[in-house]
């Protein structure tokens, strides 16, 4: 099966694309890709995600530019089809980040994208580095955490947490800031449940770190790694928080970045 890279534009600019095609075209590998639609509401950057989690991709490809960056709901957008894409293509999916201007870092990335390649638009060996990204196996990187999110248009965003392989959690919590949680649910992986029992849940905690304030829900049932915590959010938080539920303090709670 020949590979394949899947380009996504931020900038709508063919030229660049077209460039970055030729440039890769000697390579024999497939590519396809799109232009960046910023259109929070109506979870237009969903539109996407199962075609970059198709087998034969072998390395996301996203040309930046600063203006698209510093845009709060294209950073949004990105972080959420970053965070489809790595739960289906694993946290160590090679993506390559083409800056168009030279000062763009990885602190102008939101968190899902930290761990991407950067390299300007115009670098000599963009070639080489696509040859050795796309065919350099996918390092397994174990966060201790499952994430994904579920869109549903007209509903909102689900999103998914549980326990990696071989481990448990007794409950869990999930905080968002920026947005509300509407609803909560317990069941197997991968698919929002139709009804549950939960076992302790509770609303509206207040979770105050340093100067931010989380609005959380948790709930103390079992979970493994073939069971999720299901959250229905209205909007996009800025940052999420979720940790195994517990009564001590020694608990690590994970705080992701999504937007500005």
């Amino acid at each position: 099966m020949t590979k394949k890279i899947w380009i996504t534009s931020l900038p709508k600019d063919k030229e660049k694309v077209q460039h970055l095609m030729t440039l890769l075209k000697p390579y024999g590998m497939r590519m396809d890709g799109h232009f960046w639609m910023d259109d929070l509401n109506n979870m237009a950057w969903s539109n996407v995600a199962e075609s970059i989690i198709q087998k034969d991709v072998a390395l996301w490809i996203i040309i930046a530019d600063m203006a698209s960056l510093e845009k709060d709901s294209i950073k949004k957008g990105l972080s959420l089809l970053a965070m489809m894409v790595q739960h289906g293509k694993g946290i160590g999916f090679h993506i390559l980040v083409l800056a168009v201007e030279k000062d763009i870092t990885v602190n102008n990335l939101p968190t899902l994208l930290k761990g991407a390649d950067i390299m300007p638009f115009t670098s000599p060996t963009i070639g080489a580095k696509v040859v050795a990204l796309a065919n350099m196996p996918t390092p397994k990187i174990d966060t201790g955490y499952r994430l994904t999110i579920h869109p549903v248009a007209g509903i909102g965003h689900w999103f998914e947490v549980g326990p990696s392989q071989g481990i448990k959690w007794q409950g869990v919590m999930f905080g968002v800031k920026g947005a509300e949680i509407a609803f909560h649910g317990v069941g197997p992986m991968d698919g929002i449940p139709e009804r549950a029992i939960l076992e302790y849940p509770m609303k509206g905690l207040q979770i105050k770190l340093g100067d931010e304030e989380f609005k959380a829900w948790a709930v103390q049932n079992l979970l493994d790694d073939k069971t999720s915590y299901y959250v229905l959010v209205h909007g996009v938080p800025d940052k999420i928080l979720f940790a195994p539920y517990t009564s001590e303090n020694d608990a690590e709670a994970h705080i992701l970045k999504l937007g500005n």
